[in-house]
């Protein structure tokens, strides 16, 4: 479903999220994730043009995001980046050479019924990437940090 750009540029928004207000250069935002940095520059280039991100350049300058992070929808950045990729319908098989004891129109029905379910699969992944946010991506990374504490701390909530 997701592309590797797709979740780099994820990961970057990410981590902007952890100080939404403040910049962070490409080199140090890829360091902080251990993402590829000469890909990670041409992503928040197309970010900035997106309007997710802002830039400012000089010596204390970088990247940041446009928005708060509850406002940016996971979707947003996927679209930005091309970062994801539809299921594939299965195409319609040929029961031309098959069994010839079952009825062609229960293999037609059962092919539509297949390619229905894939098709709401794709609606609801896609109804799930615009609800989800950076914020709730951002929380769901900070657990994870605090599950690996050594004390083994949680995040709830």
């Amino acid at each position: 479903m997701l592309t590797r750009t797709g979740t780099i540029a994820l990961r970057a928004l990410v981590e902007l999220a952890r100080s939404p207000g403040q910049s962070l250069a490409g080199p140090a935002l890829a360091a902080r994730q251990g993402l590829p940095a000469p890909l990670l520059e041409q992503l928040l280039l197309q970010l900035r043009r997106a309007g997710l991100l802002a830039a400012r350049r000089g010596r204390s300058g970088g990247y940041r995001l446009a928005r708060a992070p509850e406002q940016l929808a996971v979707a947003e950045v996927l679209d930005a980046v091309a970062g994801r990729r539809q299921l594939q319908l299965r195409e319609p098989r040929d029961d031309s050479a098959g069994d010839s004891s079952a009825a062609p129109h229960t293999a037609a029905a059962g092919d539509r019924l297949e390619r229905q379910l894939q098709q709401r699969l794709n609606q609801a992944v896609e109804r799930e990437l615009a609800q989800l946010t950076i914020a709730e991506l951002l929380y769901d990374q900070l657990s994870w940090e605090a599950s690996l504490e050594p004390e083994g701390g949680l995040m709830l909530g």
